[in-house]
């Protein structure tokens, strides 16, 4: 099974190159369709399938800037993509991502940089799946109150509201977002990019694990056109950081081009898919996708802290990280069927 492995030549390691041929393509359908970079699942997996972490970083976040510019421009003939909200949130993002691509070097000069990053991983995750589910929770109860009062459901009626209480602050200048349909203080949007493009540096992701919900629940945007944004902006903050990340010499360029063939294919999948998959079937594929990754990086912790489970766990991980995205690039890609046949059938009927 040697001819299975390949020789990454910058970090010095053999990889499992179907793994990565899995990983392009499957998160190149779901970074497609949920609107970010799939670093979230990437980053760990590479560094499960034996990447050094910040091999893992760096190689993630070149991959990711080719990918999203094929689904940015799939996206923008869908009308999806608000480009004066994410120029605007290219200011906080480039200031954050190199504040934190700083921190995450020193970490790796002490040693503490897979311990750190991973706990960071499984921190955030807990809190973007309670978010969401939170979040459906309560739309669900909106729309039991609506019906048992003899009402109309609102197919616009949001679970959380956090935008609202934001868009009372009026800090000028004050901008128009017609795209999004929100009127707000340009600092709003500048500080959202700014904490996702931190965390970004730091965790390898483009920001879209982070900014896809927060363009949600703390800017109010619509699903399909915070999934179009948040594309546009990891396809420049990604290019920004693969830039840094290279000149670092923390880029595996071997492995972001095999990922990257995958990905052309799928990100075309995902896209078209947010055409007939809207609003909360978004949203609550992806907690589940969430929930996925949370476990991969929770068995590779237990690996490294009970030697004697280590091989078990890593074993494990890797298992549970490829079969998520394979079962989430399967859900969306028949999803994207079954609307298609749909639309079709619609059209033929009358005709």
């Amino acid at each position: 099974m040697e001819w299975m492995y390949m020789l990454m030549p910058i970090a010095g390691v053999k990889l499992f190159w179907p793994g990565l041929i899995i990983l392009g393509l499957g998160m190149g359908v779901i970074g497609g369709f949920f609107g970010m970079g799939g670093a979230w699942m990437i980053t760990p997996g590479l560094n499960i399938l034996g990447f050094p972490m910040a091999f893992a970083v760096g190689t993630d976040i070149a991959h990711m800037a080719g990918k999203s510019l094929i689904s940015t421009m799939r996206h923008g003939k869908f009308g999806n993509v608000d480009y004066k909200l994410g120029l605007i949130m290219l200011i906080g993002t480039v200031v954050g991502m190199e504040m934190g691509a700083q921190i995450l070097m020193s970490l790796e000069r002490i040693g503490n940089i897979d311990l750190v990053v991973r706990l960071l991983y499984v921190v955030l995750l807990l809190f973007i799946t309670w978010m969401v589910f939170s979040d459906v929770a309560k739309r669900k109860a909106k729309d039991r109150a609506a019906l048992a009062a003899g009402k109309e459901i609102d197919h616009k009626a949001v679970g959380l509201e956090w935008h609202k209480t934001l868009h009372k602050i009026k800090i000028p200048p004050m901008v128009h977002l017609n795209v999004s349909g929100i009127y707000c203080s340009m600092w709003l949007p500048i500080f959202i990019s700014f904490a996702t493009g931190f965390l970004a540096g730091i965790l390898g992701i483009g920001g879209g694990l982070i900014r896809m919900p927060s363009l949600i629940y703390l800017m109010g945007c619509p699903t399909h056109v915070a999934v179009g944004t948040d594309l546009f902006e990891v396809m420049i903050s990604g290019l920004y950081g693969a830039a840094t990340f290279t000149y670092k010499g923390r880029t595996e360029l071997v492995a972001a081009v095999i990922m990257l063939c995958g990905a052309a294919i799928g990100a075309q999948i995902g896209t078209v898919a947010t055409k007939y998959i809207k609003g909360y079937g978004i949203r609550i594929a992806f907690g589940w996708a969430v929930i996925g990754c949370l476990t991969s990086i929770v068995l590779k912790l237990i690996g490294g802290w009970v030697p004697n489970l280590k091989a078990l766990c890593n074993g494990a991980a890797t298992v549970v990280v490829l079969g998520v995205v394979t079962v989430m690039a399967l859900y969306i890609a028949t999803g994207m069927v079954k609307g298609a046949a749909k639309e079709i059938a619609e059209k033929k009927a009358k005709a």
